[in-house]
């Protein structure tokens, strides 16, 4: 196998193709092997060291020792650089393999961090755990978010706007099963995609937010991007559209704009409260000042299919009663 590999100049293509997209195709260019000699490598021979014995999450893990081995609360607090990848998805393992897929109680094991977090920070976090951030982070913030609980806002000595900003990378919350998440900023594009249970709330999101979200609330105290909920097929966004231009950003192709029920005004409600309970955010604090007036400016984003299923559940459920 290992005399297979990188041998490009080896393939053929097939003289009975006759597809009219296919059958022209020259692919010469894809298969032309650059010239070397033996000593060149042309598949991976050595390995790769992670350094996984610098990980963040080794400190953590012995600060959580009471909680994991006893369920006792701890409470810690660390800088953080951007070279700290996936902070929280060994901690999160543990916790998983100590107690299971229930976790722990909320807020058991709480983290404060201060900096400029690396790529996928959060990931993975699983219940029991809360990390809040006082700085910004990089892309995949939150990814597989599995029912712990994420918060992030500006360092004390920042001087810019927070709403105005991104604080947060693209593609946070990607795939993210079940927890909560309070953004005081904006995040970078495809916002919650492939969101499948958690609760999100940020101050604005670039291109594609919701992206092929499948359950789950995002609630977005901004401006978006573009093609917004495009195949979303499931959950539920709520958009504060103040300045009357969210439905050219909305891809429209599997959802609709819905009235906001009591329920919808019960939910906004309670995550806009801890979005300034947490945050200390004036955009969570203005919409709630102003809270009848806010609501005429919110927009319910529905998909139409995951709308009917949970008619059809409702019905059947009122049917046996």
């Amino acid at each position: 196998m290992d005399e297979m590999v990188g041998q490009s100049d080896l393939l053929e293509m097939r003289p009975d193709i006759t597809h009219w997209k296919a059958k022209t195709l020259d692919l010469s260019p894809i298969c032309f092997k650059e010239p070397a000699d033996e000593t060149t490598g042309i598949y991976c021979s050595t390995e790769q060291d992670h350094e996984l014995e610098l990980a963040l999450d080794w400190k953590l893990l012995e600060i959580a020792k009471p909680a994991l081995e006893h369920g006792t609360p701890v409470k810690a607090e660390f800088n953080i650089i951007n070279i700290n990848r996936s902070v929280g998805a060994i901690l999160s393992n543990e916790v998983s393999k100590i107690h299971g897929s229930k976790g722990l109680p909320d807020g058991t094991i709480e983290i404060k961090l201060r900096g400029s977090a690396g790529q996928s920070f959060g990931a993975f976090t699983t219940k029991g755990i809360r990390f809040e951030l006082e700085g910004e982070a990089n892309d995949y913030f939150g990814k597989g978010l599995s029912g712990g609980q994420l918060v992030v806002y500006p360092d004390r000595i920042s001087n810019f706007i927070p709403e105005e900003h991104i604080i947060i990378g693209n593609v946070a919350f990607y795939g993210a099963t079940s927890g909560e998440a309070y953004v005081r900023g904006q995040a970078g594009e495809r916002f919650c995609v492939r969101n499948s249970g958690a609760k999100a709330v940020v101050e604005g999101v670039g291109d594609h937010g919701c992206e092929y979200m499948t359950g789950g609330i995002a609630v977005v105290l901004g401006a978006t991007g573009r093609n917004f909920a495009a195949g979303m097929s499931g959950g539920v966004a709520y958009v504060y559209d103040k300045e009357n231009k969210f439905d050219d950003y909305c891809n429209k192709e599997l959802v609709d704009f819905d009235e906001l029920e009591f329920e919808d005004i019960t939910i906004l409600r309670e995550l806009i409260e801890n979005q300034y309970r947490f945050t200390g955010s004036t955009v969570a604090k203005a919409i709630l000042d102003d809270w009848k007036k806010a609501l005429t400016q919110f927009i319910k984003v529905m998909p139409r299919d995951y709308k009917h299923v949970l008619l059809e559940r409702k019905a059947k459920l009122e049917e046996a009663v």
